[in-house]
């Protein structure tokens, strides 16, 4: 009898020790979802060095921000923007924000649709012409891409109040509608008609055109053009392997994955 209650306690110990060690192996990564190609690759890299599993969840970075601040368990944040992970730092809740990558917006046009850099924002002030933008607050990208439309104000008087009024947010909000699976969002957004012009960032924009080659991608006029600093940081409480997770998306060989998809990785050297 003492041998069965003996053997018993052991096993409990081991399914214990076997779930700790589990739980010690899984990292937890929220990132914004214009990194999901990106920091999937450079998750997959960093698994296969560490024993770690990095469990991943992409979306909106101020979506991301409000789930964690709801205590959604996180350990690793890689935002779009500096606000939203530096909002965290000051609640106490992460570690200071470091700035990992860059970006920048660019307009996904329809074909058929004839404009260019210098004509654009003509383009986009036309009655006929759907401007799509991804949420503001919600998704850095809409900030962003609002940032533009303040811009133009000084090259064209209304224009800011005129974009703003007929920008259609259709991606990054809570009642969004979301792309099928499999889907590129702003391939699909484009390719369903629902706009003639989309702002959204360059890296995004590349990817919609792999998958809907019709697609033409502007450039915006340097007086129109705003760039977009992503913040990383670590959640109070989080793993060593979360802390190496962290330096390896700062290490060389995650910011040449960064590179690879089109963003400035400032760990790169030039």
């Amino acid at each position: 009898m003492l041998r069965h209650i003996a053997a018993a306690t052991l096993l409990v110990a081991a399914i214990t020790g076997i779930s700790q060690a589990m739980a010690e192996t899984t990292v937890r990564l929220h990132a914004a979802g214009s990194l999901k190609a990106a920091m999937g690759e450079v998750a997959d890299a960093f698994e296969a060095g560490h024993a770690a599993t990095v469990m991943r969840a992409f979306g909106p970075s101020g979506l991301l921000r409000e789930r964690i601040e709801g205590g959604e368990a996180a350990e690793v944040f890689a935002s779009a923007n500096m606000k939203h992970p530096t909002t965290l730092a000051a609640a106490g809740k992460a570690a200071p924000v470091v700035l990992f990558a860059r970006n920048r917006l660019c307009a996904l046009v329809q074909p058929g649709i004839e404009t260019d850099t210098s004509s654009l924002l003509e383009t986009m002030l036309r009655e006929d012409i759907r401007v799509g933008t991804s949420t503001p607050k919600a998704d850095p990208s809409g900030d962003y891409a609002f940032q533009v439309f303040d811009k133009a104000e000084a090259l064209a008087p209304g224009a800011t109040a005129a974009l703003k009024a007929k920008a259609l947010q259709l991606t990054g909000g809570k009642t969004s509608e979301k792309a099928p699976e499999g889907r590129n969002t702003y391939g699909w957004v484009m390719d369903s008609g629902k706009a003639d012009i989309f702002l959204t960032y360059c890296t995004n924009a590349l990817l919609a055109q792999s998958e809907v080659p019709s697609l033409a991608i502007v450039q915006l006029p340097p007086q129109l053009s705003v760039g977009a600093d992503y913040g990383l940081t670590v959640m109070d409480g989080a793993s060593q392997e979360a802390w190496a997770l962290a330096l390896h998306i700062l290490s060389p060989a995650g910011q040449a994955i960064l590179a690879k998809y089109g963003f400035d990785a400032p760990g790169v050297t030039q």
